[in-house]
């Protein structure tokens, strides 16, 4: 069976960087970290006070008012970044096939400020009162609805379902949507992540686990990966979503082509729930097994979206296994690590990191790495590696692989590559 080819037709986003993938774009390229003092809840007696927050955001430019009381804020985040994508996409809803239009988003939390706004509201009336929840707390909770809701919204009748798989979950998503549409199961799949999870009880499972910065100083410096003083992610929220299309669909219609996906990659690192294999073995076989995917040799990617999330062991792990795989093309590559910015999106860092490596693809140029400081060098990373420190770079960008790994052991890697006709 030859399979089909897939492509970038249409990219949304909300994230702490803009309401809109040119506003979020640009930020990165000028340096600008999302990171600010927490405004969702008083975070006052916190260990860590500080987050990358979406700003300004309003669910009535998407949503019926009606309808976004039913909805988690993740699932709000989601249904704009989707909807910015399919209109950017430029379907004509009025004749496309819905049957075969689908819905793959990733999400690893889903409504946890719902269950916790919940449960913290049957413990303050239930003993006298008896069981006491809002008829939507189920709907509103659950993570799979996202993608529900898009579908509804939509009329769009193929597959639908999310993905969990921690912080690789919209990788996972986005390599699910790629399979099936090369495989025909479909000719268009709205996918991406949604995430939001900075309240009381995320912000405290992960401060528990001593997984986030604590730099409330200096916020905006706190996501600092590949330095010797990184002391833990930065939480942040968000969602993005990319129409992924079957190429000769989307060629019959005319489609303005972002990118063509070209492989994807999962594994397990099979060590820890939280720790990632310290020589990075799972991260060294993803990238392996997302470039025989593709059909690739190392040789020809020329930038990689890191993990990278400013963790002691990760970011360490990280580069063994770029340096195993790519060997001496390792130090051609350009490398960049954009949670610097917009901080760790947990779920949705996969599908925020594969726009970025679509647009990085489309205009030949790499965001980079914030925060670093030539004094503040690790000994157990090699700085020959062009960690694309500071300031963006301009350079030929024939194909781009991002990376993303999950607690539980979960590895997901997608390429994307400029779209040749």
């Amino acid at each position: 069976m030859e399979l089909k080819r897939v492509v970038v037709t249409g990219l949304g986003a909300i994230t702490p960087l803009g309401n809109s993938v040119g506003e979020t774009w640009q930020n990165l390229l000028t340096g600008v970290s999302g990171a600010g003092p927490i405004t969702h809840f008083d975070a006052t007696n916190f260990k860590t006070q500080f987050a990358c927050e979406v700003k300004n955001f309003n669910a009535a430019d998407y949503i019926d008012r009606k309808e976004a009381r039913k909805m988690d804020l993740y699932a709000q985040y989601a249904m704009a970044a989707a909807t910015q994508a399919v209109d950017d996409s430029g379907l004509d809803l009025d004749t496309e096939d819905k049957n075969r239009v689908g819905v793959v988003f990733g999400v690893g939390i889903g409504g946890m400020h719902t269950f916790e706004e919940e449960v913290m509201n049957w413990s303050k009336t239930g003993d006298t009162l008896g069981p006491k929840f809002s008829p939507f707390f189920v709907p509103k909770m659950i993570a799979d609805i996202c993608a529900g809701h898009i579908s509804i919204k939509y009329g769009f009748h193929g597959p639908n379902y999310i993905t969990s798989s921690a912080c690789a979950s919209s990788s996972n998503a986005l390599a699910d949507a790629f399979n099936l549409i090369r495989l025909g199961k479909a000719n268009v799949i709205v996918s991406g992540g949604a995430e939001a999870a900075i309240f009381p009880s995320g912000v405290g499972g992960f401060n528990a686990m001593h997984a986030l910065s604590t730099r409330n100083d200096e916020p905006e410096k706190a996501s600092r990966p590949f330095s010797a003083s990184r002391d833990g992610f930065v939480m942040s929220e968000g969602a993005v979503s990319l129409i992924l299309e079957e190429y000769e669909h989307a060629k019959a219609r005319g489609a303005k082509i972002y990118a063509e996906m070209a492989g994807a990659g999962m594994s397990a690192d099979a060590h820890h729930i939280t720790a990632s294999h310290p020589e990075g073995l799972g991260a060294k076989l993803v990238m392996q097994n997302a470039l025989e995917d593709a059909g690739m040799k190392p040789e020809e990617i020329d930038y990689i979206n890191v993990h990278g999330t400013s963790t002691p062991v990760g970011d360490i792990s990280e580069v063994k296994a770029i340096v195993d795989v790519f060997g001496d093309h390792a130090y051609k590559l350009n490398i960049s690590s954009t949670k610097s910015m917009t901080g760790h999106m947990l779920g949705a860092a996969g599908a925020v990191e594969a726009m970025v490596s679509v647009l990085a693809v489309q205009n030949d140029v790499v965001p980079p790495t914030i925060n670093h400081e030539e004094d503040d060098k690790d000994p157990e990373i090699d700085y020959s590696l062009n960690f694309t420190f500071g300031q963006p770079q301009k350079r030929t960008v024939n194909a781009a692989l991002s990376n993303t790994f999950g607690f539980g052991g979960h590895n997901a890697c997608v390429i994307f590559k400029k779209y040749a006709g």
